[in-house]
């Protein structure tokens, strides 16, 4: 007998989420590699940088994914009619030439909108959950850490008891390490040659933890219940166990 394929969410059916676990295994690749060559002990090769590399690299992917991520249901959002559309996005500000183009049947208004919503996030930086928030919130009128949370516990069978602040607080310790990397070069507070330490396994559990969110949050933009009978069959990208074990720190 065939086993049936397993079901996945509609988050993780698009190209955008695809890019974001391509870009994730890149991060886990550049671990290998440092593994490979902390056992060869190179001369003048810093193995721990690898490993600083992929911690950036993860957390590039998120913010990556969180913006194509964002445009793209944006343009879904963008073509129903304004009661149906997120509150953020029917309050969107337009330039008014746009608008009139609009009217001229120049171009359509979900064109126009994605337009106007890319050139503003461009250049804009999610160093933070609030503006992760506030950016998807122009495709969700959800409370995306909240309900991401909840993806998060159900992902581990509820070993784990995080609430959106919890989940917050998860990531911002990421991202303050990731920030300690790529602005300060990883140096001890108060010393200019000595660096903090890191490790492969240290390194592993961030890109897990960086999958296990980006997918929570997946979710809770699309809109699919926390105790949807496929939540729970989505494998890690990491060799999965049969019942995923809670993290080693956090809210449990």
């Amino acid at each position: 007998m065939t086993t049936p394929a397993p079901q996945f969410p509609q988050a993780v059916q698009t190209p955008q989420f695809e890019s974001f676990r391509t870009n994730l295994t890149y991060a886990r690749r550049m671990v290998e590699a440092g593994k490979v060559l902390e056992a060869l002990s190179p001369r003048g090769v810093d193995t721990d940088d690898f490993y600083r590399a992929a911690w950036v690299q993860a957390i590039g992917a998120l913010e990556h994914w969180v913006q194509e991520e964002t445009l793209r249901q944006v343009a879904e959002e963008a073509v129903k009619a304004s009661p149906d559309m997120p509150k953020r996005l029917r309050e969107y500000p337009l330039p008014l030439h746009r608008m009139e183009a609009v009217q001229r049947g120049e171009v359509r208004l979900a064109e126009v909108v994605v337009e106007r919503v890319r050139e503003d996030v461009a250049y804009r930086a999610l160093q933070n959950p609030d503006a992760i928030a506030k950016m998807m919130a122009l495709a969700t009128d959800a409370k995306v850490w909240r309900d991401a949370a909840k993806w998060v516990n159900r992902r581990f069978r509820h070993r784990t008891s995080f609430d959106e602040k919890g989940l917050r607080g998860k990531y911002v310790t990421l991202l303050r390490r990731r920030n300690q990397i790529a602005h300060e070069a990883d140096l001890l507070d108060g010393d200019h040659t000595q660096r903090r330490p890191i490790t492969a396994a240290e390194v592993t559990d961030t890109l897990d933890w960086i999958e296990h969110i980006t997918l929570a949050l997946a979710c809770a933009l699309h809109g699919e219940p926390s105790n949807s009978a496929v939540s729970s069959g989505i494998p890690a990208q990491a060799a999965p166990a049969p019942v995923m074990q809670p993290p080693p720190s956090g809210n449990t």
